[in-house]
C-alpha cells in the first residue's frame, strides 16, 4: 500500500492527541510610527524557524541524472505503488521518486528552463517552481529550519530563507519575493509511466550529484517509515481538530477568500468524483482510477458554461465529452482538445499542513 492510499484509511481515525503544522500566514508589519523601518508582510524572524538539522545536512541534489527506470541504479527498482512528483515541460516528462526526495527534499533542475522540485517530508508537500531568485537562476539548498514543521530552503546567491509551502522568500535579501509555481502531479511511478509511457526518470545518487558531494543514502529505505500514521507531527506543536485524522491527505482549494479540503477517502466514497464550489468557482475534484488513485481538481467553467461531471470507469464525463482525469484534457466530443484549469495551487498534503496554512478551510463532508 503507498502512503497516499494508506493515509486515506487514516482520515477516520480520531486526532485528539496529535501535534501540528504547517504554513506562513503572515504577522503583519512592524509598522513606522515609533520610528522603526517597515518590516515587509512576508517576514518571518529567526526566533520563530526551529532547528530541525544543520544546513546542507540535507544535501540538495544539484547535478541531477535520469533513465528510463532504476534498472542500472544503485537501489531496488521502482515499484508501480511507489510515489513521485511527475512534471510535463515542451512535451517531455519527468519524474522524481520519493524514494530520492524524503533524504533529498530539493532538486535543482534544468529542464525547459532553470525549475527546482521540492518536497517536504513532514508536511507531505511537493512544490515545484522556477529556479530563480531576484530574477536570476540559482542553486537552492536545505537550510535545515523549518517554519511551523515546512521546510525551509534558502538560495545560493543571496542566502535569503523561503518556504516550501508558501514558495515565499520569509527571511532575507529577497524578503517577500515569491517564486513562480510550475504545474506538477503527486501520483505513482506506474500510474506516471502509464500516463507518460516515454517519461524519464530521476537517478539516486552517486548517479545524480548532490550539494555537498555527500554519501549516497540507502534508497531502498524510508527515512521517514511510520511517521505517517504514528502520533508524531514534525517536531512539535498542537492540533486539535477534530474532524480529520492530522496526516489525512487533503487537496486543498483556495479561492476569493474561502479553503476547502477535499480529503481522499471522501471523494473516494463519493464514486470517485465531486462537484462543488468554493468561493463562488466551481469545482471539481476527482481520482484518477476507476476507484482510488491521485487526488486531482479543475476548475469546471468552459466558455461561461459550468459542466457536471461524472465518472465513467476512470475518465471524467462531462457536456458530450469524456476528460481524461489525469490530464483534465476533453479526449472527444464537442470539447475536444480543451485543458481544464488546475484548480489547487498546492499539491496534495496532510491535513494539518492545510489547515495551519488556511486556519479558516472547511472540509468536504463537514
Amino acid at each position: 500500500m503507498n502512503r497516499r492510499r494508506l493515509l486515506a484509511a487514516l482520515s477516520t481515525a480520531g486526532a485528539g492527541a496529535f501535534a501540528g503544522c504547517a504554513g506562513y500566514q503572515g504577522p503583519g508589519s512592524a509598522g513606522s510610527d515609533g520610528g522603526e523601518e517597515e518590516t515587509p508582510e512576508a517576514f518571518v524572524p529567526r526566533s520563530e524557524l526551529q532547528r530541525g538539522a544543520r544546513k546542507d545536512a540535507i544535501p540538495a541534489i544539484t547535478d541531477p541524472a535520469f533513465g528510463e527506470d532504476w534498472s542500472d541504479a544503485d537501489a531496488a527498482p521502482l515499484q508501480d505503488t511507489n510515489d513521485v512528483i511527475g512534471i510535463v515541460r515542451d512535451g517531455e516528462a519527468r519524474a522524481y521518486p520519493l524514494r530520492i526526495l524524503n533524504w533529498h527534499e530539493v532538486v535543482n533542475e534544468s529542464f525547459d528552463g532553470p525549475l527546482l522540485v521540492t518536497y517536504c517530508p513532514l508536511c507531505g508537500s511537493a512544490v515545484a517552481a522556477v529556479r530563480e531568485a531576484g530574477g536570476e537562476p540559482t542553486p537552492f539548498g536545505v537550510s535545515g529550519l523549518l517554519y511551523k514543521n515546512d521546510l525551509v530552503m534558502y538560495d545560493r546567491t543571496t542566502d535569503t530563507l523561503w518556504s516550501q509551502i508558501e514558495a515565499q522568500a520569509i527571511n532575507g535579501e529577497l524578503v517577500g519575493e515569491r517564486l513562480q509555481l510550475v504545474p506538477s502531479s503527486f501520483t505513482t511511478w506506474g500510474e506516471w509511466r502509464a500516463e507518460y509511457p516515454d517519461t524519464t526518470v530521476l537517478l539516486p545518487p552517486p548517479a545524480s550529484g548532490t550539494i555537498t558531494d555527500a554519501a549516497p543514502r540507502d534508497y531502498d529505505k524510508d527515512p521517514y517509515g511510520g511517521y505517517e500514521y504514528s502520533g508524531q507531527i514534525g517536531i512539535g506543536g498542537s492540533y486539535d481538530d477534530d474532524r480529520l485524522h492530522p496526516k489525512a491527505t487533503v487537496l486543498g482549494v483556495a479561492r476569493d477568500g474561502e479553503a476547502r479540503a477535499y480529503p481522499l477517502d471522501r471523494i473516494i466514497g463519493s464514486g470517485g468524483v465531486v462537484n462543488d464550489e468554493v468561493g463562488g468557482a466551481p469545482v471539481v475534484v476527482a481520482v484518477t482510477g476507476e476507484e482510488d488513485g491521485s487526488l486531482v481538481g479543475y476548475e469546471r467553467r468552459i466558455d461561461g458554461e459550468t459542466l457536471t461531471f461524472e465518472k465513467d470507469g476512470a475518465a471524467l464525463v462531462a457536456g458530450g465529452s469524456r476528460w481524461n482525469p489525469f490530464t483534465g484534457r476533453a479526449t472527444d466530443g464537442p470539447h475536444e482538445g480543451t485543458t481544464l484549469t488546475v484548480a489547487n495551487e498546492r499539491s496534495p498534503m496532510f491535513f494539518f499542513a492545510w489547515l495551519d496554512f488556511y486556519p479558516g478551510t472547511t472540509v468536504y463532508g463537514e
